[in-house]
């Protein structure tokens, strides 16, 4: 990843970000003049992301109805935010990892995680549900910035190991204001861990905007004082996003410490379903960024460029109904709870007292069970 500043300058001018967002297509989709410092990602990987930006807005809608249907307890929408997740997900190899947060699944879908696994956590089941080691993602994490500590302490190990592998860890503005996260900053740049942190900054920690959080020229700037590389870019731009994105997983593995980016973006529901945006929002700032709809400004690009028509953008919608399907079907089948799974993992070896209660549980929920069956 490209520095501001040549070799001669000074270490604060090196490591500033660039002056305003990294743009490759304007809100309406058009080219602009763009940073030579990133090359733009070939056509391929372009329709890749258009077609995972597709896919991530349909789990994204068929989640909320699920919510609203009482298949979830809670969901955290990501419209709006496609760009970002979907570039985090493509810019990382197999062997690479990613550290998501609660509203991070479109991120996940685009890792190739069952769809049905990433929501059980959210339908009330109780651990993680999809096999993390196998798909090197962490579980999605709620408390703000504990992940980032993790993402650095991973990197950490896996450069004393020799093992050629970025992490990324995604979080949003509201865990810049965290302890974890200055925490996590600086021990990845006192060790030079390969990591990348991946700034979602949607203007709102909840109801509290930007303004109440910091006066800094941009949240990418927090990592001029940790002496890390830092870039900021529009994180409603589908190109400026991976290109931006593919260029620090470069960097971090060439050895050159962390990177922070900022990615500037909004998002368009509510905090979750249980929020109410009206009370601290505009509906014209809603409009506003409505506007700048990442997924459409990637379609209108790759139809000006030849390569989506009418056929293949509905044959996307297609597969993309179907995958709504899988969910639904998926969440609507019964998962029966293991009631020994209370008891199993409290201790390696289990006390008197937890075998007495998990025997109870066991004749409690299951009526044809008597003591002398245990």
């Amino acid at each position: 990843m490209t520095v501001v500043g040549s070799a001669d300058t000074s270490l604060y001018q090196k490591f500033l970000p660039a002056d305003t967002a990294v743009q490759f297509l304007d809100p309406a989709g058009q080219p602009v003049a763009s940073s030579a410092r990133y090359a733009r990602p070939d056509p391929q990987r372009l329709l890749t992301m258009y077609r995972n930006m597709v896919l991530g807005r349909r789990f994204d809608e068929q989640a909320v109805a699920l919510t609203k249907q009482g298949r979830l307890a809670v969901y955290p929408s990501s419209r709006g935010q496609e760009a970002c997740q979907i570039a985090a997900a493509m810019c990382l190899h197999a062997e690479d990892w990613l550290f998501p947060t609660y509203r991070d699944s479109m991120a996940l879908t685009a890792r190739g995680i069952d769809p049905v696994e990433i929501l059980g956590m959210l339908a009330g089941d109780w651990h993680c549900c999809f096999d993390a080691k196998h798909h090197h993602t962490a579980p999605q994490c709620t408390p703000l910035a504990t992940q980032l500590l993790h993402a650095a302490g991973l990197a950490h190990a896996l450069s004393r190991t020799a093992t050629s592998a970025a992490v990324l860890a995604l979080c949003g503005d509201g865990a810049t204001s965290e302890g974890d996260f200055h925490e996590a900053l600086n021990f990845a740049a006192v060790f030079r861990a390969p990591v990348i942190f991946l700034v979602q900054n949607n203007g709102f920690a909840i109801s509290v905007p930007l303004a109440r959080q910091s006066v800094a020229p941009s949240l990418a700037h927090k990592g001029v004082g940790y002496g890390i590389g830092s870039e900021q870019v529009d994180g409603n731009d589908p190109v400026a996003m991976l290109a931006v994105l593919d260029a620090a997983r470069d960097y971090v593995l060439a050895g050159n410490g962390p990177v922070i980016v900022e990615a500037h973006t909004y998002r368009i529901s509510g905090h979750t379903n249980a929020d109410d945006p009206g009370r601290y929002r505009t509906e014209g700032e809603v409009a506003a960024w409505t506007a700048r709809d990442p997924l459409r400004r990637l379609e209108t690009f790759l139809r000006a460029q030849g390569l989506v028509d009418d056929a293949y953008a509905a044959a996307l919608t297609a597969e993309a109904d179907g995958f709504a399907t899988t969910i639904r079907d998926g969440m609507n089948r019964d998962r029966p709870p293991e009631i020994d799974d209370l008891f199993r993992y409290v201790y390696a070896e289990p006390t008197t007292q937890l075998q007495e209660q998990q025997n109870h549980a066991r004749i409690e929920f299951t009526p044809d069970l008597d003591e002398d069956d245990q």
